[in-house]
């Protein structure tokens, strides 16, 4: 009996200290230089003078005419620069990891549809495309237990 008469008091304490740390979460969060408003408003009439929406992609296109910002790689540019890649390299099962060929480039449309899938998967795996020096660069692997 004794016991149930506790649980009230136990909730209401830990709703207090929750309660505590959700605060200090946002106060420690707002020490930041906070966007206004107004801000964020340009910032979005910016955008949407320079995109459209595309409901068949679902995703945010340039309109045309209208120019990428300066230092921005074209979408044919980035696969470009994979399918440069993956003529330069091979992914090797046993080590797990890609391998540089020696020999000449080999040439993708020789490949299957499947081997050439198979290995842009694998590519987009093992690297990630870094905005600053507008190139693909390796993530780091996981460290295995």
């Amino acid at each position: 009996m004794k016991h149930l008469r506790m649980l009230p008091t136990l909730l209401a304490l830990a709703i207090t200290v929750s309660g505590g740390s959700v605060y200090a979460q946002a106060s420690a969060a707002s020490t930041a230089a906070p966007v206004t408003r107004a801000e964020v408003k340009m910032e979005t009439a910016e955008f949407l003078k320079t995109h459209r929406w595309d409901a068949v992609n679902e995703n945010w296109v340039l309109k045309s005419g209208v120019e990428a910002p300066a230092g921005v790689k074209t979408r044919a540019a980035i696969k470009a620069d994979t399918n440069q890649f993956l003529r330069n390299n091979r992914w090797d099962e046993a080590s797990s990891s890609w391998v540089s060929l020696k020999e000449k480039p080999r040439n993708l449309s020789t490949m299957t549809r499947a081997q050439v899938r198979a290995e842009t998967s694998r590519f987009v795996r093992t690297h990630t495309f870094d905005e600053e020096t507008q190139s693909w660069v390796d993530r780091p692997q996981p460290k295995k237990k």
